[in-house]
């Protein structure tokens, strides 16, 4: 017997029909002996209505009520999955995030988990009955409602999970595991058996829309094992333990399984980058702190950041990306600071993605940047910026290649199923 939290997104509970579906799939896991706790997200869409009617009502919403307000979608389909459950005769109940509590920082739309009391949680699944948890939510420590930012569901379920000491957090997508790359993009695209978090992490953070980041990040903090699978199944399929999904594990338990492991797990794409350049700054100390420093303040995230050699004058030009649904601020601020920052010009770029390779394996193997520049070379497709981790190589491209850098990079690297 395992115990095991569940976690459904927005279209697996879209709609009566696929709440029986889960209901299902859930009643087959208890069937099958195991503690079942249930995380669910708000029905598609669901939580962008809930966002309209908060800006419709004051478009400079208090942040707190806005909680309140886009809680309730989680609410009501925990609600809903209670009571399927109990319609197929299986002992549930709904505990929303100030019943068990979840407790977490004060920082509204954006909270942080702080800790889960487990306890009464813990004793009625060994009574048998499955707890269905709205995610997304939680109490702060003035007894408000928070909400975890969107995505935030992935992360209840982790933390469940952990809080739990779950064998495993299955969450149940549209997607039935982690592909090398998006199948849409490459129709030879391999479904991976396992991930490490380290490897999940950057996917995540490069384009990869299977798990958010901060649920990944919080599953290699706190040893969560999680499993990618799809809730759109067969009624009569196996149970979930079964089935062949992505596990994500720690790179130990990967180890003597070196059969499975490639140098290269995946290629991500993200069109969401937009590239900002700044001419003739000067090359003295403080000029770059005053341009990020601004930004950071504004919480927008620079990813990408190329400063040119200096010239004969005193001067270098600094390249960055950020969101491109944050490029408009950036221009705003950097505007506003040009008489500081001493710049030139600034020059902007929406058309530009983001392409990515991750793999554990180039830890130790040589010449994964050099095959990657040479098959983009290959193909006339220009390279305009180049950033890397340990297990990352990412380049920024014109937007209109993304789909052909993708299965170009897809083949160079061997990924190709059959």
């Amino acid at each position: 017997m395992a115990r095991i939290v569940m976690k459904f997104g927005g279209t697996s509970m879209a709609g009566t029909e696929r709440i029986r579906r889960v209901a299902r799939i859930v009643q087959r896991q208890q069937a099958a002996g195991h503690e079942v706790a249930v995380v669910v997200s708000a029905m598609a869409g669901e939580t962008d209505r809930l966002v309209n009617f908060c800006r419709e009502a004051n478009t400079l919403y208090d942040p707190a009520e806005y909680d309140v307000v886009v809680a309730s979608g989680e609410q009501v389909t925990s609600g809903l999955l209670a009571l399927t459950l109990q319609a197929l005769g299986c002992k549930a109940r709904s505990w929303l995030g100030w019943q068990l509590p979840i407790h977490t920082s004060d920082a509204h739309a954006k909270a942080r988990i702080l800790e889960i009391d487990s306890a009464a949680l813990i004793a009625a699944m060994q009574g048998g009955e499955i707890a269905v948890i709205p995610g997304f939510q939680g109490l702060s420590e003035h007894n408000r409602i928070t909400t975890l930012g969107r995505g935030g569901s992935d992360t209840s379920a982790v933390a469940v999970a952990a809080a739990l000491k779950a064998d495993r957090c299955d969450i149940y997508t549209d997607v039935d595991g982690v592909y090398t790359t998006d199948p849409r993009i490459v129709a030879k695209a391999r479904k991976l058996a396992r991930v490490t978090y380290e490897e999940m992490l950057e996917l995540a953070s490069v384009g990869s829309k299977v798990l958010q980041t901060r649920s990944v990040s919080l599953a290699m903090k706190e040893g969560v094992r999680v499993q990618v699978l799809s809730s759109f199944i067969d009624d009569d399929a196996p149970p979930a333990d079964s089935l062949p999904g992505t596990m994500i594990v720690s790179d130990a338990e990967l180890e003597g399984q070196e059969m499975e492991r490639q140098l290269i797990t995946g290629i991500a794409a993200d069109k969401n980058e937009a590239k900002v350049t700044l001419t003739r700054v000067p090359d003295q100390p403080g000029a770059v702190a005053a341009i990020f420093g601004p930004l950071a303040a504004a919480q927008i995230n620079v990813d990408m950041i190329i400063q040119n050699i200096a010239k004969d004058k005193g001067e270098t030009d600094v390249t960055f990306t950020v969101p491109s649904s944050d490029l408009a601020r950036t221009q705003a601020l950097l505007e506003a600071q040009k008489d500081t920052i001493g710049y030139f010009r600034m020059i902007s770029d929406s058309h530009v993605a983001k392409i990515s390779v991750v793999g554990v394996g180039m830890r130790s193997h040589a010449g994964v940047a050099a095959t990657m520049f040479k098959a983009l070379a290959d193909r006339r497709i220009n390279i305009q910026a180049i950033s890397t981790s340990e297990i990352k190589v990412s380049v920024l491209i014109d937007e209109d290649e993304t789909e052909l850098a993708v299965r170009v990079l897809h083949t160079a690297y061997g990924l190709d199923g059959e």
